[in-house]
């Protein structure tokens, strides 16, 4: 069963993206800043995180180039979200290490197309 990680900030975000994820059968982490991302990347690697852009402690960027770092940071399918489109900050994720990129508020349409587009589903 994949693992994928969510780190925000805000529970309900976490809620239904776990709610969407268990339903395509991944196992799932959710935590609410990047610094508890890595912890749970220490111990068990997952196979794909989403990644807020703005959270407190750690953000989205920092967390990114973090992973990517690590050992076996290379592997996990990054998904780096944010509330607005912002070019710039797109630019700097897919230069930090993310794979794509999604815009809040999304849908389990959305999800299931950009886990397709990363090769999970």
């Amino acid at each position: 069963m994949p693992h994928f990680l969510i780190a925000d900030d805000s529970s309900v975000i976490r809620k239904v993206t776990r709610r969407i994820c268990e339903n395509l059968a991944f196992k799932v982490s959710e935590v609410e800043d990047g610094e508890q991302a890595l912890g749970v990347c220490r111990r068990e690697m997952p196979d794909a995180v989403m990644v807020d852009s703005h959270m407190p402690v750690m953000d989205g960027l920092d967390f990114i180039r973090a992973l990517r770092g690590m050992n076996g940071g290379r592997s996990p399918k990054v998904i780096f979200c944010l509330t607005e489109c912002n070019l710039a900050d797109v630019a700097r994720a897919k230069r930090a290490g993310a794979d794509i990129y999604l815009l809040k508020p999304f849908d389990k349409e959305l999800i299931e197309e950009k886990l397709r587009e990363i090769g999970l589903l």
